[in-house]
């Protein structure tokens, strides 16, 4: 006990007055305003953005002058694309379509970062509960080790159960600093998440672990989930993009100008107009490959909505499986925990009053120590489950 208790100031950092007091909303808050996988998501909107200013911009003209010993010797001309409207619209709605998967994209990735955060804060608090049970077992392991001693002095007990108690402390021991050990590590990583730094402890946790109401339901109905509304952008981007490939092998555009310069004439620096419309020829290149590439691009883009739609299908139920699961064991550990920590403080009582034998103390002991530990993972599996569900099933327009 003497390890544990000189770990337990660095083990637990939460119990110290001078770590910084962190609630759920703060981790999260940290999370996002330090973290790269936003940044990440947000230059990619950013880019998208300019995409779309990038489509919604007219072609710039072309001018050119020449010299030719033929009359007229100057010449001026211009060149400006037209940008029809089967040209335009398909360029601007693909690029449109592409922002939008970007910004649905970092919605996603934005939630995906809160719901890690969260599960962590969850293992944490878990991990937090788990180091404390086992430290309060070690401790009623040393205080038996202490009464089977007494005992055997005044003769009541045989040096048979001075070894067990020992034994069954020296196990309870090494269970709680693995634990502690445990639930620092899950701190650090916390840390990591939020931004700060992992070597050392510098925030305790606020929040408690409770089990979720059962009035505390998401939507679970099926909807526009954003890893499928984001693969649906992809997929009318891919499909403008086809459309504007295939328009764009025919794009005409104007020519304009002047010549100047002609001697034979009455009026030599008189500025002639020139005017023509070029149109494109496809002789050697029909752009075959280009769409060819858009065409597998759509189809691709085709595949993965409808691979995206079964996977957040199969997500959002296997979560609610889990969800209702794990409030159902919550409700039967709860049931269990006070009972078998009574009878283990019975048990304990009785073995130093002569009552019972020691391994009964010891199988009352291990009942509350297992039941109690299986109602943290009871209510961190439920309270994970509800997140994941809220994660999934929050519509776009929420976000």
């Amino acid at each position: 006990m003497r390890l544990v208790s000189l770990l337990t100031p660095v083990l637990f950092p939460f119990v110290l007055v001078a770590q910084q007091q962190v609630t759920r909303a703060d981790a999260v808050a940290a999370a996002l305003a330090r973290g790269a996988r936003v940044a990440l998501a947000r230059a990619d909107t950013t880019a998208a953005l300019g995409a779309v200013r990038a489509a919604r911009a007219f072609p710039n003209p072309t001018i050119s002058g020449s010299y030719t010993k033929d009359t007229p010797n100057y010449h001026a001309l211009g060149d400006l694309p037209l940008d029809l409207p089967w040209l335009r619209a398909p360029r601007i709605g693909a690029a449109e379509a592409a922002r939008d998967a970007a910004r649905y994209q970092f919605a996603f990735d934005r939630a995906a970062l809160v719901f890690d955060v969260d599960t962590t804060y969850t293992r944490t608090l878990a991990a937090a509960l788990h180091a404390r049970l086992s430290r309060r077992t070690a401790q009623d392991a040393d205080s038996l080790l202490k009464i089977a001693r007494l005992r055997r002095d005044v003769g009541d007990v045989s040096e048979l159960d001075v070894r067990l108690a020992a034994v069954n402390a020296g196990q309870l021991e090494n269970t709680a600093i693995d634990d502690s050990l445990a639930a620092l590590g899950s701190l650090l990583s916390l840390q990591l998440q939020m931004g700060l730094t992992g070597d050392d402890p510098t925030i305790a946790l606020v929040d408690s672990l409770e089990s979720p109401a059962d009035s505390a339901n998401p939507n679970l109905t099926a909807g526009r989930y954003l890893p499928v509304v984001a693969a649906a952008a992809r997929l009318r981007s891919a499909e403008r993009t086809l459309t504007f490939t295939r328009a764009s092998r025919f794009a005409p555009s104007i020519e304009f100008g002047v010549d100047k310069g002609d001697p034979g004439s009455a009026r030599p620096n008189q500025l002639l107009p020139v005017i023509g419309l070029s149109l494109p020829f496809p002789l050697f290149n029909r752009s075959g490959g280009e769409v060819t590439r858009a065409i597998a691009e759509r189809d691709r883009a085709r595949a993965e909505l409808d691979l995206t739609r079964r996977e957040t299908d199969a997500a959002v139920a296997r979560a609610r499986r889990e969800l209702v699961a794990a409030r159902a064991r919550v409700r039967r550990s709860a049931a269990l925990v006070a009972s078998a920590d009574r009878i283990a403080s019975m048990s304990l009582q009785a073995y130093g009053e002569g009552a019972v034998a020691l391994a009964n103390v010891l199988e009352a002991q291990r009942n509350a120590r297992e039941i109690l530990a299986r109602y943290i993972e009871d209510l961190a599996a439920a309270d994970a489950a509800l997140r994941a569900l809220r994660w999934l099933t929050t519509p776009p327009e929420e976000r």
